[in-house]
Formats: C-alpha cells, structure tokens, sequence
C-alpha cells in the first residue's frame, strides 16, 4: 500500500479545485463576499450541530459555481440579463442598474 500524494494545502484535500472558501471569497465580486460569509457561517453551524459536513459542501458548491460565473464579468452580467428577461417575460431596460437586474434574476 502506497501513501497517498502530499497535498500543498492539507486542509483543502476533499475540496474540488477552486472550491476552498478563500478560493471562493476572492472569485467572488466584492458585494457578494459579505453573503457568502453568511452562508458558510449558517452551513458550519448546521454541521456543527447535525454532525455532517454536507451543508458545508453544498454551501461551498453553491458559492464556488457563483464564483466561476464571476470571472468573467461581462458574460455573468449578460447571464444576468438573460435570466432576468426569462422569469419577469419583459426586456431589461438598458438604464436599470445591475442591482435591480439581479434580484429581478435571483442571482
């Protein structure tokens, strides 16, 4: 039997790469860091008291998908848009900050 492959970042070993919480912390645009911190906040406690760690795995993917999307912020912001135009059935008007176009999104 063979040891497994020392890691650079023992703490991170179940995590898909890119998926630690300070990965996902810096991918995210600087606004969303505060509600990711909350989430990962609640999903500890969960575990915490439930004894699993899957709320944590959820949170992280859940945040770690958000996070890929905004690397590239021009094409988030039209995926944005897109979804936006698709729950409310009417164009996005071209003056409406992104703020509002996000939570019409959910996103």
């Amino acid at each position: 039997m063979t040891a497994p492959a020392p890691r650079e970042h023992p703490d991170d070993r179940s995590l898909a790469l890119g998926a630690s919480p300070a990965a996902i912390h810096s991918g995210l645009f600087p606004e969303d860091r505060e509600a990711f911190l909350a989430a990962y906040d609640a999903a500890l406690e969960k575990a915490r008291s439930t004894l699993h760690l899957a709320p944590v795995h959820d949170v992280l993917e859940e945040w770690r998908r958000r996070a890929v999307l905004q690397s590239d912020p021009d094409a988030f912001r039209r995926a944005v848009r897109r979804a936006a135009e698709l729950i409310t059935g009417e164009p996005v008007p071209d003056d409406e900050p992104f703020e509002i176009t996000r939570a019409h999104a959910g996103m």
